[in-house]
């Protein structure tokens, strides 16, 4: 009998075990497993082929917005604009409208010929910018809608943006359109992914 009152009550209650069996093998498999409380610094990663990276908020932020459909249009947008110009400058300055200079026709200035150049380029950069973004919002919005990333978002898309950019000379254009853009996209897409 011991003289301090409520002696024998200092023990704290036994849980029963969770896991196992042994109390001692219980509480360090709810340590490893259980501990809901996990850090970052905590997590470990098995190696593969390198050394692993934990990608910080600011990475994640940066990927999530180059990877939204908002970012991957305008994107489409700004280099078909540069492209078309590319092509619509060398369209324009190749182009067989300068005038005889054997004849009697006035000749062009070079005020002109600039002038002409750059409706040229610039109408050339507005239909690839147009192409550029419609083909890219149509891809993201199938991508999006089926989950998944393969080569039928770049079909569909092809052949959407084709019957769309047809359809201004008819449903016929329209379908041959939609059908070559299509077969055009498959291929591309079929080439870079291969390499």
């Amino acid at each position: 009998m011991s003289v301090l009152p409520n002696a024998g009550n200092n023990e704290s209650p036994v849980t029963a075990p969770k896991m196992f069996g042994d109390p001692d093998l219980d509480r360090m498999a709810m340590e490893y497993v259980g501990n809901m409380q996990r850090y970052r610094e905590n997590i470990i990663i098995p190696k593969g082929n390198g050394p692993v990276k934990i990608k910080t908020n600011e990475e994640k932020f940066i990927e999530t917005v180059v990877e939204s459909c908002g970012f991957k249009c305008t994107m489409a947008c700004v280099m078909g604009y540069g492209l078309g110009a590319a092509l619509g400058l060398f369209s324009a300055s190749v182009n067989p409208n300068m005038a005889d200079p054997f004849a009697n026709e006035k000749k062009q200035t070079a005020r002109e010929v600039f002038r002409e150049m750059r409706s040229t380029t610039h109408s050339y950069a507005k239909n690839f910018a147009l192409i550029g973004c419609v083909f890219s919002a149509v891809e993201c919005t199938i991508e999006s809608h089926r989950g998944v990333t393969d080569w039928k978002n770049g079909t569909y898309a092809g052949g959407i943006t084709g019957g769309l950019i047809g359809l201004r000379a008819g449903v016929k254009a329209g379908i041959i359109g939609g059908l070559g853009f299509a077969a055009f996209s498959t291929a591309i897409d079929y080439y870079m992914h291969s390499r």
